[in-house]
């Protein structure tokens, strides 16, 4: 599916942050290879046995707001979660494109507002390592509405919150599920993203268009 907008008919861009601004590859590895490594640590088993351990406990939560919330795993696991990510913030990288979509965006008069799943904590980490913040004229976190972005009544809550037109609005998310939410709930314009994570394989889908460079759906001005 083409991905390419019609940009006369858009007022507002709304971005998830994490695989769609910012290479998911920092996530991926935190999550599935450094938090396991120094929960077998403190707990002093293998490494194979705190995977095995901590996988279906993510699997339990994902896609429910305490899967995104830092608090909630710092009392799970008894670790300082926000400290083992600034152990690898080096990993925190920006997309290839997306500060020069974001300030074409800006010159072409466009509203533009970051919505993410992430946790407070977590943002403010990726904002000071990525200088992003200034680029949008909000920044919202689903924790602010006590729902996630996959959960039903979050689109109404965020639109209570922003004012917002659906038919002149574009969601930019690397979640299916996320994506097929806010369709659901009437957002005319929704992308995906091709490849999340810098290091792993694209996200093929035949649901929703999806884009490869940001820099492919420029404004014209």
């Amino acid at each position: 599916m083409n991905a390419r907008l019609d940009w006369q008919v858009i007022d507002t861009v709304l971005f998830d942050m994490d695989g769609t601004l910012l290479d998911l590859h920092f996530d991926n590895y935190f999550w599935r290879q450094h938090l396991p490594l120094r929960y077998a640590a403190k707990n002093q088993m293998s490494p194979t046995f705190a995977s095995d351990y901590l996988t279906p406990l993510f699997a339990k939560h994902y896609g429910s707001l305490q899967w995104y919330c830092l608090d909630f795993w710092q009392e799970q696991l008894g670790l300082d979660v926000v400290a083992l990510k600034q152990e690898v913030q080096h990993l925190i990288a920006v997309r290839d494109g997306v500060q020069d979509f974001l300030q074409q965006l800006r010159q072409a008069g466009k509203r533009i507002i970051l919505v993410t799943n992430a946790h407070e904590d977590s943002l403010s980490l990726k904002m000071q390592c990525t200088g992003l913040a200034p680029h949008f004229d909000q920044i919202l976190t689903s924790h602010q509405f006590g729902l996630a972005k996959e959960q039903a009544g979050f689109w109404q809550a965020l639109r209570d919150e922003i004012d917002f037109d659906p038919a002149r609005t574009v969601l930019f998310d690397d979640s299916l599920p996320v994506l097929r939410s806010a369709q659901q709930y009437g957002l005319a314009h929704v992308r995906g993203i091709l490849q999340p994570d810098s290091q792993a394989a694209p996200q093929v889908t035949d649901e929703f268009a999806v884009v490869g460079k940001f820099l492919e759906l420029m404004p014209v001005i």
